[in-house]
């Protein structure tokens, strides 16, 4: 029997969560909800889920503060919903880990459209690697089922995205991948995403790992080509 997609919802809108709760059902996926901050955050904590949409504004505990919590042990995809179009939250969130935002009043559709996005590239990558519990290089190595990856034996800090692109790097280290083949397998959809997404990527991942981030030695620029992992990595 095929696994049921699980939601969790952290909103405090209540009647906004009812109306979620019928279009994610629908759809055939698993929802939970939560209204308050520490609700939420216990949840998020303690089960297991595909993806989080998680309000900025709660009571108790906002909505970044849980996001900081769930990234120190989990890499599940978080939607953020904002009731304020401010660039900056929306920069410190993803800054923070998410992988994606919506501004409120939004309409369902394309709330719909981003959790099966996120759903499809979470578990489109995880089906993936679902073989391979370990990859084990010079200086990396990586647990698939943990989804964590130590660097000289020191774990590093990883979004889930991150972790996904850099386990596809390292496996085909040598290789060389221009940038719509990287968001092809990475994302697991077609090319969607402009240049300077992907060297922003590019950009974060660098500085968590490399020793000099202005003379890279894991993530190599190929230029007019894309990029690899180094050989010797």
């Amino acid at each position: 029997m095929q696994e049921k997609i699980k939601v969790l919802v952290i909103d405090d809108d209540q009647e906004l969560c009812s109306i979620i709760e019928r279009y994610l059902k629908n759809a055939e996926y698993e929802a939970q909800f939560a209204h308050t901050g520490a609700g939420g955050l216990n949840m998020a904590l303690t089960g297991e889920y595909h993806l989080i949409v998680l309000d900025i504004m709660l009571p108790q505990i906002d909505g970044l503060s849980i996001l900081t919590e769930i990234r120190k042990q989990s890499v599940v995809p978080v939607l953020m919903l904002t009731a304020k179009n401010e660039e900056a939250d929306k920069i410190r969130g993803l800054q923070l880990g998410a992988d994606d935002y919506l501004t409120k009043s939004f309409s369902m559709a394309e709330l719909m459209a981003r959790i099966d996005s996120l759903v499809r590239r979470y578990t489109t990558f995880n089906r993936s690697t679902a073989g391979f519990k370990s990859l084990t290089l010079k200086h990396l190595s990586f647990d698939t089922q943990t989804r964590v990856v130590l660097l000289e034996g020191q774990a590093l800090e990883l979004t889930g995205k991150e972790f996904d692109l850099l386990y596809f790097l390292a496996a085909h280290k040598g290789q060389i991948f221009t940038k719509r083949q990287i968001y092809q397998q990475v994302w697991g959809e077609a090319y969607a995403f402009d240049d300077n997404n992907i060297m922003s990527f590019i950009s974060k991942l660098r500085k968590k790992i490399e020793p000099d981030v202005a003379e890279p030695f894991f993530i190599q620029t190929v230029r007019g080509v894309g990029y690899r992992f180094n050989q010797e990595g």
